[in-house]
C-alpha cells in the first residue's frame, strides 16, 4: 500500500507486482501446512534461541518441499514476463528483488522490520518462484517466531504477501525517516544510508 501511495505521488518507484496474502494461504491450505505449523509449534519456550531455531528449519522444509498450484505459479511467471515486456516462453532473466510484506508488519506496537526474508539479484521465473517459497517460509523464521510470540500475535493469524520489483543497482541506499525514530520528533528527517558497490573517490563528493 504504501508502495502504491509513493507511485501514485509521482515519486520513482521501481516498478514491479505483489503476490497477495491470498496466495500464501492457498500454498499452505494445498500442502496441508498449517497443522504441521502448529504442532510444530506447540509448547515451543519463544525465549530459548536454542530451541526456537530447530523449529524454525523444520517449517521452513514444509515450504521447500511444497509445490505452488499450478495457476499461481503460471500468474507469477507472466507477471514477472510482462515486467520485462519479454513473453514467458523466452526464458526472461531480468533481475528482480523478491521482498516480504507480513500482515502483522507495521502495527503502532510492533514493526516487524527485518523479521522477514528479502532475495536480491533473483533472475528468471523459475528462480523467482523459489525465492517466493523463501520468503513465504521466512514468515517462520527463529527471530519471527520469537518476535511474534513476545508481541502476543497468534501463529495462525498471520500471512505474507511477496513484493517483486525490478532491482535497482545502487552505489548507495538506505531508509529516510520523515520523523526521527528514537525522539519522535515530527520536524527532524533521518536518513540512514550505506555504499552498496562502488564508493565514490572524495573528489566525487
Amino acid at each position: 500500500m504504501s508502495l502504491a501511495k509513493l507511485a501514485r505521488a509521482g515519486l520513482p518507484v521501481p516498478d514491479g507486482f505483489h503476490i497477495t496474502t491470498e496466495a500464501y494461504r492457498r500454498f499452505v491450505a494445498d500442502n496441508g501446512l498449517q497443522p504441521r505449523i502448529l504442532q510444530a509449534l506447540e509448547g515451543l519456550d519463544a525465549s530459548d534461541p536454542a530451541s526456537v531455531e530447530p523449529v524454525s528449519r523444520r517449517i521452513g522444509g514444509f515450504f521447500a518441499n511444497g509445490l505452488i498450484p499450478a495457476e499461481i505459479a503460471q500468474a507469477v511467471s507472466d507477471a514477472y514476463a510482462e515486467l520485462s515486456n519479454i513473453p514467458s516462453a523466452t526464458g526472461n532473466q531480468k533481475p528482480v528483488a523478491v521482498r516480504s510484506s507480513a500482515t502483522a508488519e507495521d502495527l503502532p506496537e510492533a514493526s516487524f522490520a527485518g523479521q522477514q526474508d528479502t532475495y536480491l539479484n533473483v533472475c528468471g521465473a523459475a528462480a523467482l518462484l523459489e525465492a517466493v517459497k523463501r520468503c513465504w517460509a521466512s514468515l517462520w523464521t527463529a527471530r519471527a517466531i520469537a518476535y511474534r510470540a513476545r508481541q502476543g500475535i497468534a501463529p495462525e493469524s498471520v500471512a505474507l504477501a511477496v513484493v517483486v520489483q525490478q532491482l535497482v543497482l545502487s552505489e548507495s541506499s538506505g531508509v529516510m525517516f520523515t520523523a526521527n525514530p528514537v525522539t519522535g520528533a515530527w520536524d527532524e528527517i533521518v536518513i540512514d544510508a550505506s555504499w552498496d558497490w562502488a564508493r565514490p573517490s572524495s573528489a566525487d563528493w
